[in-house]
């Protein structure tokens, strides 16, 4: 009698589990369809407003600190040098002689020695106290973004982080609720929504170039063999070996996202990740590291990962993560609607439908040339004439300052730009929500069999508030 009650105990266990995490087959709605595997989307705090659209006082001179200089903090530090409107007040590392070097690019640019933090694992807390600082400027790893986001925005700061933000769905919604008490903007630093293609694909889509835009591609497939040994104290390989999912997801889901106006009139509903197994770096562990082989490959991460993301309208979203194969480095940057296409790699062009065939004309069907890009010629007449208006006024800027291509300029100007100015940033913190959400979410599905797994909405029923994706500008 113990042994059946026992055996009975487990079974309800089971049932119980799978119903909780939508494990195994799946569980069906009253509709008698599959349900996807839910997460929870916490109840707005009492007295707490969304911040979308969030205007703030204007700021004449934008006072900014910066934590983290070891690989893109330095860059940042450059770039501000080259923003008016901004007074770079403090620069913060664990590491006194990166701060050193910080304070050497302000000296060759003839601007005073700002305050330095250094010493500590907290050295960057006394940073976000001051009280003569408008901006918090973050780029170390991604550990520490949330807890520093959330500090800055608790002393009154405005935010922004470096990608990925946050990492799981609990950093997500503690970023999104102090972002909505504090009433602060906090904005991921996504460079690649101001690539130079990007952002006039991004024009010609809201032209109506393409038509009704169905669906968007995007990723992260970048080998790191090179570059895994240059991170502090290791701790890139080491998430990567302890989680799996697309953990790098924003600069893939970045443009994608913006191309389909999400959380500005259409919504992320549910997702579906799957994953190969993990064989390059485990190897390279083995021959560069001398790590055992059975230590090498418990390795959670696989070595590629994709998810499929279907919106409220009925459109979807491609991401891919991949930092072992050896590929040419891709973002798989794609947007494709009723009346175009448009594609950035590893051939950049456009494709777009042509003048309705002549009656009784039918159309080659061995030659496949004659459903192809435009020529070249028609492409840069086409990247001409739709060439964003922040890429009208910034390119040659841009391009001479530099970080990445000039993007990363183009990023900080407009976040300046927009603080200055009182004006709405091109990023607030639902899109930090949306596109980070991909790391735990991706790893819910691959975990329970490629399940389909629900999207929070951030904006917890005001998605559908703004309409349309656009940039802010004064005139």
């Amino acid at each position: 009698m113990q042994k059946k009650l026992t055996t009975l105990a487990i079974l309800m266990a089971s049932l119980f589990l799978l119903h909780c995490t939508g494990g195994g087959q799946g569980r069906k709605g009253e509709d008698g369809k599959y349900q996807a595997i839910r997460t929870e989307v916490p109840e707005r705090p009492a007295g707490q407003k969304d911040v979308l659209g969030l205007v703030a006082e204007k700021i004449d001179t934008v006072r900014v600190g910066f934590i983290g200089l070891g690989m893109r903090g330095p860059g940042a530090v450059q770039r501000f040098t080259h923003i008016p409107g901004t007074r770079i007040v403090a620069l913060c590392d664990q590491h006194e002689d990166r701060v050193e070097k910080a304070q050497a690019i302000l000296e060759r640019a003839g601007l005073p020695r700002a305050a330095s933090y250094s010493g500590s694992k907290d050295a960057w807390k006394g940073l976000c106290e001051r009280e003569d600082i408008d901006l918090v400027y973050i780029a170390t790893d991604w550990k520490h973004h949330t807890m520093m986001m959330l500090y800055a925005m608790e002393q009154g700061k405005h935010v922004a982080c470096e990608v990925p933000a946050a990492m799981t769905l609990e950093e997500i919604w503690a970023v999104v609720n102090t972002a909505e008490r504090t009433q602060k903007h906090c904005m991921q630093l996504e460079n690649c929504v101001y690539d130079f293609f990007e952002l006039t694909t991004l024009n010609m889509a809201q032209q109506g170039l393409f038509g009704e835009v169905l669906h968007t591609e995007g990723a992260y497939i970048h080998q790191l063999e090179d570059f895994w040994n240059t991170y502090e104290s290791d701790w890139r390989m080491k998430y990567n070996k302890e989680f799996r999912g697309d953990v790098y997801a924003t600069h893939g889901m970045g443009p994608a996202s913006q191309a389909l106006d999400i959380h500005r009139g259409d919504k992320l509903n549910t997702l579906v990740a799957m994953d190969t197994k993990a064989v390059n770096i485990p190897e390279y562990l083995i021959e560069k590291r001398g790590v055992e082989r059975d230590s090498a490959y418990m390795f959670a991460n696989g070595q590629h990962t994709m998810t499929m993301i279907r919106t409220e309208k009925g459109k979807t979203i491609h991401i891919q993560h991949d930092v072992a194969s050896p590929r040419p480095y891709t973002r798989m940057y794609q947007v494709s609607g009723t009346k175009g296409f448009a594609n950035k790699y590893p051939t950049q062009g456009y494709a777009l439908q042509g003048d309705v065939l002549a009656e009784g004309d039918l159309p080659d069907h061995e030659n496949l040339s004659a459903h192809n890009f435009v020529s070249k010629e028609e492409c840069d007449a086409l990247m001409g004439k739709y060439k964003h208006r922040i890429h009208r006024e910034l390119e040659e800027k841009a391009k001479e300052v530099g970080g990445h291509g000039g993007m990363d300029f183009i990023m900080d100007y407009r976040l300046i730009y927009c603080l200055r100015n009182g004006l709405p940033l091109d990023m607030d913190v639902y899109d930090l929500a949306e596109w980070c959400s991909l790391a735990e979410l991706s790893r819910i599905s691959i975990e329970n069999n490629n399940m389909s797994v629900e999207v929070p909405d951030f904006t917890r029923g005001n998605w559908n508030k703004i309409q349309g994706f656009r940039h802010a500008f004064v005139d």
